[in-house]
Formats: C-alpha cells, sequence, structure tokens
C-alpha cells in the first residue's frame, strides 16, 4: 500500500493542507490538526521502515545461512578450521 501511487496522493495532499493552513493563516484549531496529522504520518513511516529493513535483514541472514549449509555439505567429511568456524556461524544472529 505504501508505494502506490495512491498512498503517495494522500501524503502529498496532507502535505498541501499543512503548507496551505499555514499560507492562508487559519485558525490554530487546523494548524495544529494539520501539523499533528504530519507527526502522525511521519511515525507510521519510520515504523513501516524499520520493519522493512528488518525483514530485509533477515532474508540476507536465511540466504547466508544456506550458502552455509551447502558450503558444508560439499565438504562433507573434511574437516578443517574454516569447516568449524562456518558450521558454528550458522544461526549465530539469533543468539546475540
Amino acid at each position: 500500500m505504501t508505494s502506490s501511487p495512491l498512498f503517495f496522493l494522500i501524503c502529498l495532499a496532507l502535505v498541501g493542507f499543512f503548507v496551505s493552513a499555514h499560507v492562508a493563516k487559519l485558525p490554530l484549531e487546523w494548524l495544529l490538526l494539520a501539523g499533528e496529522s504530519m507527526t502522525a504520518v511521519t511515525l507510521l513511516l519510520l515504523a513501516l521502515l524499520k520493519n522493512s529493513e528488518m525483514r530485509a535483514e533477515h532474508a540476507v541472514q536465511r540466504k547466508l545461512d544456506a550458502i552455509a549449509r551447502a558450503l558444508l555439505e560439499m565438504n562433507d567429511g573434511k574437516d578443517s578450521p574454516a569447516m568449524e568456524q562456518l558450521r558454528e556461524s550458522i544461526r549465530m544472529e539469533e543468539e546475540t
């Protein structure tokens, strides 16, 4: 929804309302409404951004874990310090 043109138009209309309320010197109640609306949308977008950042980070970590497992399976039976470190690093991000 947030990447849709409709959402962009809603945000643009909100910014337009905010600017026009100040230019038109509307009563304080309208200025507060415009400012609080902008604040609410900003906080919602910040939460959305953080959520998508965390999802992307987890997706990258899952891919790295899959690559590590594949490397371990390819070298099955060949123990070396590097293979042991690789084995220990799988799912390490969940411990931190």
